[in-house]
């Protein structure tokens, strides 16, 4: 199996997205970041690679498209179905082509999240989404993919999808104060220790041990595990928190402007695709 060689000194949380990198605090000198390994260890680049590129999780796949006649072509909702002036296509968000399918019934309008349980930035984003959730039409329809781009992310994304399998995700805004507040992002030198430390986490929140054992280990969470990959590709997924309207239309708060803008873009957009 995969080590996950994560020292202490390369566990400082950068940006998450689209944003500026934050200070460190006590950031380690670049010469003591890992100084028993190879240059090129693959384990440790990866972690290197995820703070220094802002968790970005792709090099060169482009910039996706988002303009008026990129609304025409996919035939959405577009711009004249919004509040004039206030939105504008390839600045406020992007406009896929194709639009891609979703997994919400007939009369539903998908929102999809793609985050990850460590992200700085996905956690302040957290109170604005609790608040639309509570708010939100019944015909909109929330989905939350954990991002996958290295091990790290891999192994916080089969915690996610155990909670989920448990029926438990009251416990993500949990996992993500231990990650993000806390700085304890369980996670240990083999896939091995990192479900030990995770199951210690989920005991300590009133989990069964045996039960977060079977889960973690199950089919449902390994395929949930190659979809959230597969939409991470699809979507070419480069910093979270990310946002995605019905297969239609991405954005997040960099683009959007804050996270209240945000939330009032994602408004407007499932507005749009409902009236359609």
């Amino acid at each position: 199996m995969m080590r996950l060689l994560l020292p202490a000194t390369l566990l400082v949380l950068a940006a998450c997205g689209s944003h500026e990198t934050p200070p460190a605090a006590n950031p380690p000198p670049a010469a003591t970041a890992a100084p028993a390994a190879p240059a090129a260890a693959p384990a440790t680049s990866e972690v290197e690679q995820a703070t220094r590129s802002q968790e970005s999780g792709a090099e060169g796949t482009g910039g996706e498209p988002g303009n008026a006649s990129l609304e025409r072509i996919a035939g959405v909702a577009g711009g004249s179905a919004l509040p004039a002036g206030k939105w504008q296509a390839g600045t406020d968000y992007n406009v896929l082509v194709p639009a891609q399918p979703t997994s919400s019934g007939p009369g539903k309008v998908e929102v999809m999240e793609i985050f990850w349980l460590a992200c700085p930035h996905c956690y302040e984003l957290e109170p604005f989404l609790q608040g639309w959730l509570k708010s939100k039409p019944g015909w909109v329809e929330f989905v939350r993919v954990p991002v996958i781009w290295q091990p790290m992310h891999r192994a916080h994304a089969r915690l996610y999808y155990t909670l989920d399998a448990l029926g438990r995700l009251d416990l993500v805004q949990k996992a993500m104060d231990t990650m993000v507040k806390d700085r304890n992002m369980m996670l240990g030198e083999s896939d091995e220790d990192t479900e030990r430390l995770m199951q210690k986490w989920a005991v300590s929140q009133g989990v069964s041990a045996a039960d977060f054992a079977n889960a973690y280990n199950s089919f449902t969470v390994n395929a949930n595990l190659q979809r959230a990959e597969e939409l991470t590709s699809r979507y070419r997924v480069e910093g979270v928190p990310f946002v995605v309207v019905n297969g239609k239309y991405t954005t997040d708060v960099t683009h959007a402007r804050g996270e209240s803008r945000l939330i009032e873009l994602i408004g407007d957009l499932t507005a749009a695709e409902h009236h359609r």
